[in-house]
């Protein structure tokens, strides 16, 4: 099991814009320290500390290097416990990925699509970025509206026409 470490994770090439973010933070001291964050949105930032990776042999593409190299990266998150999410995003996220959630609160997302561990922890990271961002603004609400009289008269002709066409197909009164 391997856990990295934030500063480790840090690194100049992003794998998407905004997804490592150096934002400042005040801890119990009042200095400022930095974290690396991952960014969903200008109010939604997550420590990169949050996030627990393991790795695994990985069964995809890499030859030889596939069986002496464990590319395969897991992404550990507590969702349900996580500080940095608002209650209301937690709240869409459960409600829309609860079924990939353990009974801990956590997501476990697994990437083997490339041949280094790097890249398969961006993929990971990528990935909750847009499950995240997929629930981060809430629903647009349903303005009632009611049918407009032309709609009406055309689902009235229509319930005729068909109401017609299956008399037609009846057999005919006997008398």
């Amino acid at each position: 099991m391997y856990v990295i470490e934030a500063g480790a994770m840090l690194q100049p090439a992003a794998p998407f814009p905004g997804a490592w973010q150096r934002m400042p933070v005040a801890n119990g001291n009042h200095t400022v320290d930095d974290r690396p964050m991952l960014e969903i949105s200008p109010h939604i930032k997550i420590p990169i500390e949050e996030f627990e990776f393991h790795f695994a042999r990985s069964s995809g593409p890499g030859g030889q290097n596939v069986n002496k190299v464990s590319t395969k990266a897991f992404l550990r998150w507590n969702v349900v416990q996580s500080p940095a999410l608002p209650e209301d995003v937690r709240q869409r996220f459960v409600e829309a990925y609860g079924s990939r959630l353990t009974s801990g609160g956590e997501i476990i997302i697994a990437s083997d699509r490339f041949r280094s561990q790097r890249r398969n922890m961006d993929d990971c990271l990528r990935r909750l970025r847009e499950m995240l961002a997929s629930v981060a603004r809430p629903p647009r609400r349903r303005k009632a509206t009611r049918p407009t009289r032309a709609a009406r008269e055309r689902r009235l002709r229509q319930k005729q026409q068909q109401s017609e066409k299956k008399r037609r197909r009846r057999r005919p009164a006997e008398d």
